[in-house]
């Protein structure tokens, strides 16, 4: 039965001269059994005292495990998540005005631990829409996130190269007519889920198929190490990033673009050609963590 509001929301669309924006809602799950193979999934998110993950801590974690086929499409919802942790210090006023979590809420709650554990357990994936910042956090409270393969949705989905201008979730959500409640874990974690099953706008890939494409690449790591000082803005404008760690420059390629960047090295940068090229390799299941990461603190 349609929703009188619906019908509503129908006749203002129909005019072009309004967007209506709907609520997120639940998950309906598929009623037809899978005709592939499946996997189990894990959506989460964090809300934190600040960003540097060494000093603050997780006040909030969302988390929903759904079954997922080979193709990216959802199949259903196993189980969703939502707890609240009392810090040792008082949450700053500014995660308060952006969250909406104050010291009363947090009060004498404390993340289940064991129930993490459990929930991700088996788990083949985690997801985040900032998937640096959540695994940070989650790795050095939860060891089970470790040895997890994680996908970034922010990053690992050409957003921009479908037709949105923003990455942000709450920007994404609108160009697919829909809100929620931003800044909570578990609001945040059911948008993902949404704009994970749908299809990209552009070329009509599931979201998440295009998600766990890009994620299953290994990437390399590749080090300017030496590179002259005059030559930093030219690295700057190739993406290059600063490690103040290792005192050098360092970009992440796919693999089959290895030799180019290595061109670029001995021609640009070294003005001769480059033989042994400091490189790692990496795979989902070291990306966004803190091994692999050139600004985490020794």
């Amino acid at each position: 039965m349609i929703h009188p509001l619906d019908s509503i929301a129908s006749v203002l669309e129909s005019t072009g001269e309004y967007r209506v924006l709907r609520r997120v809602g639940p998950f309906a799950d598929c009623t037809d059994q899978p005709t592939e193979p499946t996997f189990i999934g894990l959506i989460l998110d964090t809300e934190t005292t600040g960003v540097d993950h060494t000093h603050d801590e997780v006040i909030e974690l969302g988390m929903i495990k759904f079954e997922y086929g080979a193709s990216g499409r959802i199949y259903r919802v196993l189980q969703v998540f939502n707890q609240l942790q009392e810090p040792q210090k008082p949450i700053p006023p500014e995660v308060t005005r952006l969250t909406g979590i104050t010291d009363a809420d947090v009060a004498g709650q404390r993340i289940n631990d064991a129930a993490v554990r459990a929930m991700a357990g088996d788990a083949v994936v985690v997801i985040a829409h900032n998937a640096s910042f959540d695994r940070q956090f989650c790795e050095s409270r939860w060891p089970i996130f470790v040895e997890k393969n994680w996908a970034c949705s922010c990053y690992q989905v050409p957003w921009r190269n479908e037709g949105h201008e923003g990455m942000k979730l709450g920007y994404l959500l609108t160009d697919y007519g829909f809100f929620h409640k931003g800044h909570r874990a578990i609001d945040d974690c059911h948008a993902l889920r949404a704009l994970l099953a749908a299809p990209l706008k552009t070329s009509g890939r599931l979201a998440l198929a295009c998600l766990l494409e890009t994620a299953r690449k290994p990437t390399l790591r590749i080090w300017a190490a030496g590179s002259p000082i005059a030559t930093k803005d030219v690295l700057k404008a190739r993406s290059y990033r600063w490690s103040g760690r290792r005192r050098c420059w360092y970009i992440d390629v796919e693999e089959e673009l290895f030799d180019i960047e290595r061109a670029f090295l001995s021609q640009e940068i070294f003005q001769g050609e480059v033989i042994d090229l400091p490189t790692e390799r990496i795979t989902a299941r070291d990306r966004f963590s803190i091994r692999v990461n050139p600004e985490a603190s020794d």
